[in-house]
């Protein structure tokens, strides 16, 4: 056999198309030389200061330069854990890790967002989603139209932010693939009709979950829920936001930054995006009654919120409902074998893995912060310059960047209620604008962070990568979160 011939078996050593140009070892000597330095400053037993921004800062740095969500979690929560644990670090990832994975949040992420990357992939390979858009065709005639239905859809589905970004995603993106609209306009159109609007509808996950935080803190003497609902006016975030991307639909508001790069390339007869891998089913129009087809689409989504709020707003319940519902339904017409809705499922599962993975480090780092202190550092270190006027405003802003930075926009508040409310009873402050606020950062930090779980999903249900949904809606978040922040400043001197 020649070397030509060895060179080529399976385990050969090979390659790649492209070498490196040395920037990430430089990035990662400067990040631990860093995080080495910080080691050696820190007295062990000491709170962390200012020390504990370094892990978040880190993350925003490595994702920034490599576009690559996943590694820069790991980087920042292995910086973190080296700070935490210098001599056994590896020991406390492993912990640590091993408690996020055993953690009931996380095991109901995997459960919730893999059926639903199944149930959608059923819709897919059924050939129903391509009759829900071929019918929507028939009644949209325009790009903006196409835009403004995204929108609406998404306003309808409040019962829950990870529902709203894979319905919405998986029912409009053919249709504005049809019109030229960039996979990444379409995922920030549905990431800003998820929590921002989930937070202002009292019949969602969000509204339960915080009103019995508030009333379990003892923010009001009353029921949580009457305490949320006088707060509803004051989430400034939650409206500008929904203001907004009408805007952006309607055409009021131009593209900006990347994503008027964004919108180019899909004018130009790509709207998804490089480095994505997409396979769809052909557009041809659908075989059969396009009604019928239609209705086998609409009916599984009117089980899944129908199921999802007959079960308390659960949505694992919801969509086990809707999956058996599904499969059900398909092998009576026998739109499919039952062999094909299983591998549709199983191939919606591993649809799911990236961001069910970004998500899971995502809570590591969390922990990793928790230990550090950041949040309590954030709050104490702005603690003397809170005035009644202030309180709103400062309140939004501190938590925007915790909850930015973490990525955790439920988790964050156990710890900064409970901070909170007693500084607002102390000061005298309006409470339902206090609550306004920190409802109003949770909702910014769960739409403008790359690594939440709601702009992960956004982004994997519209097709593009978190980094190319996050830095393309960025400048919008920015503009939202100016207005809100000023907005609590008017109303913070109003009411004082």
């Amino acid at each position: 056999m020649s070397h030509a011939d060895t060179s080529q078996h399976a385990f050969a050593p090979s390659l790649p198309e492209r070498r490196g140009s040395g920037r990430t070892m430089a990035l990662m000597t400067a990040i631990l030389a860093t995080v080495g330095g910080l080691t050696l400053h820190h007295e062990a037993g000491s709170d962390f200061g200012w020390i504990s921004l370094v892990p978040s800062l880190i993350v925003l740095v490595v994702a920034i330069a490599t576009h690559r969500t996943l590694e820069a979690l790991a980087i920042g929560a292995l910086a973190g854990l080296i700070l935490l644990q210098p001599a056994d670090h590896i020991g406390e990832l492993a912990d640590i890790s091993l408690a996020v994975m055993m953690d009931e949040t996380i095991a109901w992420l995997i459960l919730v967002c893999g059926l639903m990357g199944g149930f959608i992939a059923m819709l897919e390979k059924s050939g129903c989603t391509l009759s829900f858009s071929h019918f929507l065709s028939r009644l949209v005639k325009s790009r903006r139209q196409s835009l403004l239905s995204t929108a609406v859809l998404g306003l309808l589905i409040f019962i829950d932010d990870y529902l709203n970004a894979l319905a919405t995603s998986a029912s409009m993106k053919r249709l504005t693939d049809r019109f030229g609209v960039s996979r990444e306009k379409l995922a920030y159109i549905v990431d800003s009709t998820a929590a921002p609007i989930c937070i202002l509808v009292p019949l969602s996950t969000w509204a339960v979950y915080f009103a019995e935080l508030l009333e379990t803190n003892g923010a009001t003497d009353g029921p949580g829920m009457w305490l949320y609902l006088q707060a509803i006016p004051y989430m400034l975030y939650g409206w500008v936001a929904m203001g907004l991307v009408m805007l952006v639909a309607i055409g009021l508001v131009p593209d900006l930054g990347p994503m008027k790069a964004a919108e180019a390339r899909a004018r130009g007869g790509r709207p998804i995006p490089d480095g994505v891998h997409e396979t769809l089913t052909p557009e041809a129009p659908p075989r059969g009654r396009p009604l019928v087809g239609v209705m086998n689409f609409v009916a599984p989504m009117a089980v899944l919120i129908g199921a999802s709020a007959w079960f308390g707003i659960d949505l694992l319940k919801g969509v086990i409902a809707a999956t058996l519902f599904t499969i059900v339904l398909y092998l009576i017409q026998r739109l499919a074998t039952f062999a094909a809705l299983m591998d549709a499922i199983m191939d919606g599962f591993r649809t799911m893995m990236l961001p069910l993975a970004i998500v899971a480090v995502g809570f590591v780092l969390r922990d990793i912060n928790e230990q550090l202190g950041m949040t309590a550092f954030m709050i104490e270190a702005l603690t003397p310059y809170l005035t009644p006027a202030l309180l709103p405003a400062i309140v939004f802003l501190s938590m925007a960047v915790v909850v930015f930075a973490t990525g955790s926009s439920w988790g964050v508040f156990v710890i900064s209620i409970p901070i909170v409310v007693p500084i607002a009873q102390h000061m005298d402050a309006s409470m339902p604008l206090v609550v306004g606020a920190l409802l109003s950062a949770s909702s910014f930090g769960s739409h403008a962070c790359f690594f939440s779980d709601s702009s992960v999903l956004s982004a994997q249900g519209s097709g593009c990568t978190p980094m190319q949904h996050a830095l393309t809606q960025l400048p919008y978040t920015l503009i939202g979160a100016a207005v809100t922040t000023l907005g609590f400043l008017v109303l913070g001197v109003a009411l004082a």
